[in-house]
């Protein structure tokens, strides 16, 4: 099937536009990599590229059922495997681009591989996400079991964790959007496990739950990246929360996991209030009758 149909085999103009959406990112790298506009090391910086966009997209997939339990909006289901593949596919080009740059040289690359823990980290998501990928079609599906494949399928939080390790580790001196994505790894989780053992089953998280988990993980974020340059470069914590509180020097990642979070529960506030004006428009028409 054709990843802009839907279910019936008719055209779903919210795929197709995901669907461009996922490309877009992969032929500007493309367009530029062929230009030769992508810097004096432009398969490096396509490396990078990509590889970026396979962890954001793996983000967003994860992000999907949350969004659709939160703002209620039912469609946004049947856009997470098509997510899921991309994210696959992303990641598979930012490791064929790697064979690429080391000129094909399939021992190097393997040895590289086994040697440098970030690549071993990154290498073990990829494999990861080759199995999801394979196994994302309606027939694999059936042929598992509908037990067997949630199983399988909820290894994709560990791989979120290995690839939050993979970005970290190979960003060096900026680790800002890699900081970021560990904010909203924690985010997802702490969402997951409230609505696993927490919120009672078929019941929507409450809005102030909502806006403690982005509080929390905004907090968290700060936290985090105050320890880590702390350990590393034994700068103190404080400067770095000050820093955080402060715009004096751009948007941290503590604040950018905080105006995230607490961006989607305002978004699910204004959905609230918008269901209730609906539903109370047909009780104040009979009312005036």
């Amino acid at each position: 099937m054709y990843p802009w149909l839907d279910r019936s085999g008719r055209l779903s103009w919210l795929k197709l536009l995901v669907f461009i959406g996922l490309l877009a990112p992969g032929t500007w790298a493309a367009v530029n990599l062929a230009l030769g506009t992508l810097g004096p090391r432009p398969i490096m910086e396509a490396i990078h590229e990509v590889g970026l966009w396979a962890i954001r997209f793996l983000f967003v997939a994860l992000a999907v059922t949350p969004l659709r339990q939160l703002l209620q909006w039912t469609p946004l289901v049947q856009l997470r495997r098509q997510i899921g593949v991309a994210s696959f596919c992303y990641a598979f080009s930012h490791i064929i681009l790697y064979t690429v740059d080391q000129s094909f040289d399939l021992w190097k690359v393997a040895s590289e591989i086994v040697l440098r823990i970030y690549l071993t980290i990154g290498f073990i998501a990829l494999l990861g996400l080759t199995a999801l990928a394979i196994t994302s079609t309606d027939g694999m599906i059936r042929r598992l079991g509908g037990k067997r494949w949630r199983r399988l399928h909820q290894t994709v939080y560990g791989i979120g964790v290995l690839a939050c390790i993979h970005y970290f580790l190979q960003s060096k001196a900026d680790v800002g959007e890699a900081t970021v994505m560990c904010g909203l790894y924690a985010w997802l989780m702490s969402y997951r496990v409230l609505m696993d053992w927490v919120i009672p089953k078929g019941k929507m998280m409450p809005i102030w739950i909502v806006a403690l988990l982005g509080v929390g993980s905004g907090f968290a974020t700060m936290l985090g990246e105050a320890g880590y340059f702390w350990f590393k470069r034994g700068i103190d914590p404080l400067r770095v929360l000050n820093a955080n509180l402060s715009l004096n020097i751009g948007m941290r990642p503590g604040l950018a996991v905080l105006a995230i979070t607490l961006g989607l529960t305002l978004a699910v506030l204004v959905r609230m209030l918008a269901k209730s004006a609906a539903r109370a428009r047909p009780r104040l028409a009979s009312a005036g009758e």
